[in-house]
């Protein structure tokens, strides 16, 4: 009797394996299973269990989804609310944010040196020493030595005394930064369809992924089917006569034969077409990475075009355009396709020199701006961008740096904030009155907040990728501004009063509104 279960059980897991497409004789396997497990426990198949438990927290799951979606989708609603208003209030509070976090970091700077003096203190008076310690890999040890206190003292007295001295020395630079992030804030705020513009990008990957699976799916499936009969039981009627290579039609009833089958077995690799289907599938997957850096290209083009009418407008608002953003999207796929190849060349490079990925996107990036402000081809464009961000890299450095501790933070913000909402919610810390909403619906109550927390990430960084495409713009025009104009009547400044200010610059003339906000 055992034996015969254990060649039952044999047979049903090679038959699955096999012939996976009947569900017939699956279900008939998966008895057999069942009563192999009920009599013998030690002879259990630990794959088929493991998949139907993967299957059972996968349907889970997906109860979960269905209970809770409603408050998924108010979460990353707020989520957006948040992004939005950080960026209108980065307007008002740029200056405070941004000198807040300086001195926070420099004040962390001088408790970490606090603290590594008074361990030192500590441990002055101790006889040991490093060199008695020696090599270990318990690092707890080192930590009980004067001389690493001592060690990390100096280093942080020196990053400290090296940050004070920067922030002496380039106080103007930073004040820049702030007047264009706070001049950045006024754009966004003039220009609210910037903001949702990441959507149309991420219809337009979308449809490239899809035109790219498709193509990908109609490639691999342009042979001809091939279908072969299988029997599940050669002892019944004729079927012992059925071979394992007799080509079959599915439409065909085998009634001499009622456990035949006409299954799938793949699709004819023979024809012209068949044989260089491996390059076919290359030369999709390379025209899919030419589409997808077109449309993240096209979308930093047409928010540059954007911002950079806000700046070149002399009397902003009433010269602004009104419909900033749509005329810049037809002249950023306007110009894009007057330089296919230098566009299609960089591609390429983007993908074969990998260790130059950030340089290239910065080079892209800036060459970008500067097509959507003079209408240049990629390469001079590129070239006139890469040579006026050398002539000024402090500038760009300052600017960089200050931009990505404030949006680092703000993405802190959006997604600390409504995560730990998220986690008091689901995890049944906090109700809201009127809601029947209860942990208790939920099996798994961290998979909501996971989704939530990718979520509101995702939708902070798309908000944030905008306002840091128009900090850029603005700085590029007003690197530009700065160099071919000197405030006179002829060549007047087009910058805000605030980075006058700060520059000791003015517009010469009496024509009013000159470097109006």
């Amino acid at each position: 009797m055992v034996r015969t279960l254990l060649l039952a059980l044999a047979f049903s897991t090679e038959s699955i394996h096999k012939y996976s497409a009947s569900c017939c004789f699956v279900s008939e396997t998966l008895s057999v299973i069942t009563s192999v497990n009920r009599s013998f426990p030690g002879l259990c198949c630990s794959d088929i269990v493991n998949s139907f438990n993967a299957k059972e927290i996968g349907v889970r799951i997906f109860e979960d989804f269905a209970s809770s979606w409603q408050w998924i989708i108010a979460a990353l609603v707020i989520a957006m609310v948040v992004s939005f208003l950080f960026l209108l209030l980065l307007r008002f509070i740029a200056p405070v944010m941004v000198w807040v976090l300086i001195f926070g970091v420099l004040a962390v700077g001088a408790y970490g040196i606090y603290h590594c003096w008074w361990e030192y203190d500590n441990y002055r008076k101790s006889t040991v020493s490093i060199t008695d310690i020696g090599f270990t890999t318990d690092f707890k040890v080192y930590l009980q030595v004067k001389e690493t206190w001592l060690a990390f003292l100096i280093i942080l007295s020196v990053v400290e005394g090296i940050l004070l001295l920067t922030l002496i020395f380039l106080r103007t630079r930073i004040l820049i930064a702030i007047a264009l992030i706070q001049e950045s804030s006024k754009a966004v705020s003039h220009m609210m369809s910037t903001l949702f513009y990441p959507l149309v990008t991420f219809v337009l990957l979308v449809v490239c992924v899809a035109y790219w699976g498709i193509t990908a799916l109609y490639l691999a499936t342009s042979g001809n089917p091939v279908y072969k009969v299988v029997t599940l039981n050669s002892t019944q009627g004729n079927c012992g006569q059925i071979g394992g290579n007799v080509t079959c039609d599915p439409q065909v009833n085998y009634s001499w034969c009622p456990s035949a089958r006409c299954i799938f077995i793949k699709y004819n690799n023979e024809g012209l077409l068949q044989r260089n289907l491996f390059n076919l599938q290359i030369y999709n997957v390379v025209a899919f990475l030419w589409c997808i850096n077109f449309v993240i290209a096209l979308g930093q083009c047409t928010l540059a075009g954007a911002f950079a009418s806000y700046y070149w407008a002399f009397s902003k608002p009433s010269d602004i355009p009104t419909f900033p953003l749509s005329q810049a999207f037809i002249l950023g796929l306007w110009w894009s396709a007057q330089n296919p190849c230098a566009r299609f060349l960089m591609c390429c490079l983007k993908c074969c020199f990998w260790c130059l990925e950030k340089f290239i996107k910065f080079l892209n990036r800036n060459a970008y701006i500067m097509i959507a402000v003079y209408g240049k081809n990629f390469c001079v464009s590129a070239k006139n961008a890469f040579m006026l961000l050398m002539r000024n890299i402090v500038r760009v450095v300052v600017l960089d740096k200050v931009t990505d501790l404030l949006l680092f933070f703000g993405k802190l913000l959006v997604v600390g904030g409504v995560g730990v909402l998220a986690f008091f919610f689901f995890s049944g810390r906090i109700r809201l009155p009127g809601s029947n909403f209860r942990t208790e619906m939920l099996n798994y109550y961290w998979m909501p907040i996971i989704v939530v927390v990718v979520g509101a990430y995702l939708i902070a960084h798309g908000f944030f990728s905008v306002y840091n495409m128009c900090v850029d713009t603005l700085f590029l025009c007003f690197l530009e501004d700065l160099e071919r104009h000197d405030g006179t009547m002829q060549k007047p400044y087009y910058m805000s009063k605030n980075l006058m200010k700060i520059l000791n610059k003015k517009n010469k003339g009496p024509k009013k509104g000159k470097g109006k906000d």
